[in-house]
């Protein structure tokens, strides 16, 4: 893929190398503890997994869902800051709403998918579905974020 149409700021994200620069940019912090990693960088979204492990789940042993708020809104940050020039600009987030629509169960692990659906000047909305392993739909969330100048 040459991503010559790909909506990201920083095209050197577009590579395995981008993986690991994002990944390796929420060491120390709860994307980290939960175990959220970046897997894909398409033109215009994103793929990450999060483990349903001890870290992540609710006493009935599922998926909690502020995990999958958390998931949801890890993955969108990091797109929505991906299309900025991060020496002018952060996005921080403002709004999510998240329909918690099924379980995932302990041992297994969800895959988020973002996508944008409004780029603006001031703000962004991105749809992050997070989905089971076999790509049952467990959580579908909306996130809006604020464009601030540094």
């Amino acid at each position: 893929m040459d991503h010559q149409n790909s909506i990201w700021f920083r095209k050197d994200y577009t590579h395995e190398e981008g993986l690991k620069l994002l990944n390796d940019s929420g060491k120390n912090t709860i994307t980290a503890h939960v175990g959220i990693e970046v897997t894909e960088i398409g033109d215009n979204y994103l793929i990450g997994t999060m483990p349903v492990d001890e870290r992540t789940v609710q006493p009935g042993r599922r998926l909690h869902g502020g995990s999958s708020c958390v998931f949801a809104e890890t993955l969108g940050s990091i797109a929505a800051n991906m299309i900025l020039d991060s020496s002018k600009y952060v996005a921080f987030g403002q709004v999510i709403d998240a329909n918690h629509l099924r379980p995932a169960l302990e041992g297994t692990k969800v895959i988020g998918k973002t996508t944008p659906i409004h780029l603006g000047r001031t703000t962004q909305v991105w749809r992050i579905e997070i989905t089971t392993e076999e790509g049952k739909l467990v959580c579908d969330s909306k996130l809006t974020m604020a464009v601030v100048k540094k």
